[in-house]
This record gives C-alpha cells, sequence and structure tokens, in this order.
C-alpha cells in the first residue's frame, strides 16, 4: 500500500491529524473574513467554524496522501455583498494561503522554542521523534499549501485573485468553460511528464521557502534543528 501514498505509511497518523488542522483553517479563515466583510453566505452553511467535518473533502484529502497535494471543501462567497468587491474578494482569497503561511511560521516557533526551553530534552525518545515528524509535516505541509493554492488555476485561490484584474467578457468565459481547467489539473497530477513541466516546478518553491524559515529560525534562536522534508 505505502507505494500508493506520497508519505510513508508509518507516519500516515501524524499526516491525518495535519490535515485536518491545516485545511480547516485555511477554510475557516476564508469563510470568516467574508464574513466579516459583509456576506454571511459561508456563515448560514455552517462554515464560520474550526470543525473539520465541516471543512474536509474526501477526494481533496485523499489526493494529498496519495500525490502530494490536495484541497478542502471550497467556501462560497457572494462578493456582491462586499462594500468594496474587489479588495475585499482579493483578501478574502488570500487569506487561505496566508493563514497556511502563518501556520508554517507558528509551527516552526514552537519546535525551536520546545528545543530552546529543554523540553524536548527531557522526552523519551519516542516523544522527540514524534514531535519532529508532527511538526516537519506540519510545516511542510503548510509551506505547500500555501505555494500550491497560489498557482492561478480555477478553482484555486490564486485564480480567484488574478480574475479580480481580468476583462469581465475574458473572466465570464473562463467561468463557462471552469470544468475543462479541473481535467487541465487533473492531467497534470497524473502525467509525469506534463507535471515535470507544470507542477512540479512550481511546488518545488516550497523548498527553498522551508530553508528560509529555518535559517529565520536560527538567527533568531542561535541553533538550527535538522527537520526532514
Amino acid at each position: 500500500m505505502e507505494r500508493f501514498l506520497w508519505y510513508p505509511l508509518e507516519h500516515l497518523p501524524f499526516i491525518v491529524l495535519v490535515i485536518m488542522i491545516v485545511f480547516t483553517v485555511h477554510e475557516f479563515a476564508h469563510a470568516y473574513s467574508a464574513y466579516k466583510f459583509g456576506d454571511d453566505t459561508a456563515y448560514k452553511e455552517g462554515r464560520v467554524t474550526l470543525n473539520p467535518m465541516v471543512h474536509l473533502d474526501l477526494m481533496g484529502s485523499i489526493l494529498l496522501l496519495i500525490a502530494g497535494f490536495g484541497w478542502a471543501k471550497p467556501v462560497p462567497v457572494n462578493a456582491s455583498r462586499f462594500k468594496h468587491r474587489r479588495v475585499m474578494s482579493i483578501i478574502v482569497s488570500a487569506v487561505g494561503p496566508l493563514s497556511n503561511l502563518l501556520m508554517a511560521v507558528v509551527g516552526m516557533f514552537i519546535i525551536y522554542g520546545l528545543v530552546a526551553s529543554g523540553v524536548v530534552h527531557v522526552a523519551s525518545t519516542g516523544v522527540q521523534d514524534a514531535l519532529i515528524v508532527f511538526f516537519s509535516y506540519f510545516i511542510m505541509i503548510n509551506i505547500l499549501l500555501f505555494v500550491f493554492n497560489l498557482i492561478p488555476l480555477p478553482p484555486l485561490d490564486g485564480y480567484r485573485i488574478v480574475s479580480e484584474f481580468l476583462p469581465l467578457r475574458l473572466r465570464y468565459k473562463i467561468e463557462q468553460n471552469i470544468h475543462w481547467a479541473m481535467i487541465l489539473f487533473l492531467l497534470f497530477v497524473f502525467i509525469p511528464p506534463l507535471r515535470a513541466v507544470t507542477l512540479d516546478p512550481i511546488l518545488s518553491l516550497q523548498y527553498p521557502l522551508f530553508n528560509g524559515l529555518n535559517d529565520l529560525m536560527q538567527s533568531i534562536f542561535g541553533f538550527r534543528i535538522w527537520l526532514p522534508r
């Protein structure tokens, strides 16, 4: 079974826990910001919550396990209810990926703080290993989702941001053919030669971001933790 998964089978419990946290916070950020800007569509559907069961998408979660990235249930947004439609639409779309970046930074601070305080060193070897594995995945998957969701391909957040700057006629035409974008996306995922020249170069940006966060933590704490990527 392991060869069909992107991650080691023994790490599956950590991955599932991370998925529940990062997807939930991402979608909550969309729903909460839209609600605060005057659109109660997501609120009425019960999406302004940190309950993972409301936000998780089965296919998107499975795809993260087998392909290395995925998605949650999109939050419904009615931008016509915003006072400043374009600006607020961009903010609502951007807060999802930014929440992932923020979680990655917070996760990095926590693991470095635990090491600096000596808490990790007094724990058993099993607990130490579990902490390193969990926070490595927590940080890395959040960075991955930050990069992935900014790809300007519908229905990702990157497209929603870019679409606010497109001419209405072009935007309408894209919306009419949005199902083809999903098919194209799946081709990029499951056909290795296409993925190698499309998604992989973009998703590889997660590694310099990960290294940059590690460098930042090293400059703050005065030491560096080896976190597997």
